[in-house]
């Protein structure tokens, strides 16, 4: 019978696509955990509204339920005599009137303070319920948040490690012979504020890839293109599908340098046009921050910032 042959070592295109993979899979992970982070915060800053509310509302209820409170002792005194017994002491019937008048408003008063007290009562419980709402709402992001950490540093780890599996020599051409690295254009025909933001991600060439940073030496995606048009002036957030919905959205035959290029189906990768079918971007932890094709990655669509 003969042997079963060994099973041959992985070819270098082969942990090459699996080493890609694993850095897309991170990179998606992390894109998540920005977003993640986005609605933390809004839902932190809906948080302190709702107690703000509440808090204005707990001091109304209280405004009320002494109005009430003052009603009921004030009657309790005599300011709610009965009618009986004001005719039987009344020896004016005009004054018995007035007075009859002026009860009937007491009461209508005393009625609408204790439909007041229950409005604002409900009120509040609405308020409290809204403000139990968004603390659950932010428990579970926040665990959602560690699980798209812990899948990141998986990723990246499991990427490591095959690389570390290679000799040197091939790990060398491994990350030499990453797809879609470009040679560097002499210069970019950038105008307006785009120049800016064009200069300083072309400056940044050759700094490393870190999941979640934005300057100064290493960045992921969107931490490169948040920080470039920052020095434009234009606040972009630290998220890939963020900043997708930043600004009007431009053809591909439409763009100019400085518009931001997205990839992968949901987004999770962010490039910036350069011209000539180039961009420059932050591509992964393999590359860095590099020049490739616009077309090197399953193309999105793009927008134009500012």
């Amino acid at each position: 019978m003969p042997a079963t042959p060994a099973q041959a070592d992985p070819s270098i295109k082969d942990v090459k696509a699996r080493v890609d993979r694993l850095y897309h899979e991170a990179e998606a992970a992390q894109e998540r955990l920005h977003d993640a982070q986005i609605d933390l915060a809004d839902l932190r800053r809906d948080l302190a509204g709702l107690k703000a509310d509440q808090a204005r509302q707990d001091e109304r209820l209280d405004e009320v339920r002494d109005q009430v409170s003052d009603a009921v002792v004030r009657q309790l005194e005599g300011e709610g005599i009965s009618t009986v017994g004001q005719v039987v002491v009344s020896d004016d019937p005009g004054a018995f009137l007035d007075t009859l008048s002026t009860m009937s408003s007491f009461n209508d008063l005393q009625a609408s303070l204790l439909s007041d007290y229950d409005t604002q009562l409900q009120a509040l419980e609405i308020r409290r319920e809204a403000t139990d709402s968004r603390t659950k709402e932010i428990a579970e992001l926040t665990e959602q948040l560690s699980t798209e950490k812990e899948t990141v540093d998986d990723k990246l780890a499991e990427a490591k490690s095959l690389l570390s599996d290679l000799e040197a020599e091939e790990r060398e051409r491994l990350l030499a012979s990453r797809s879609g690295v470009t040679r560097m254009p002499s210069s970019v025909p950038a105008s307006g504020r785009a120049a800016a933001a064009v200069a300083y991600a072309m400056a940044q060439v050759g700094d490393a890839y870190v999941y979640g940073a934005m300057g100064e030496n290493a960045f992921d995606c969107s931490g490169l293109t948040m920080r470039a048009w920052a020095q434009a002036g234009v606040s972009l957030p630290h998220s890939s599908s963020a900043q997708y919905g930043s600004g009007p959205h431009v053809a591909a035959s439409d763009l100019q340098p400085g518009d931001l290029v997205f990839y992968y189906s949901p987004i999770s990768h962010v490039g910036m046009y350069i011209g000539n079918g180039m961009i420059v971007h932050a591509a992964n932890p393999g590359t860095g921050v590099t020049v490739s094709g616009l077309y090197s990655m399953p193309y999105v669509g793009a927008v134009r910032p500012g």
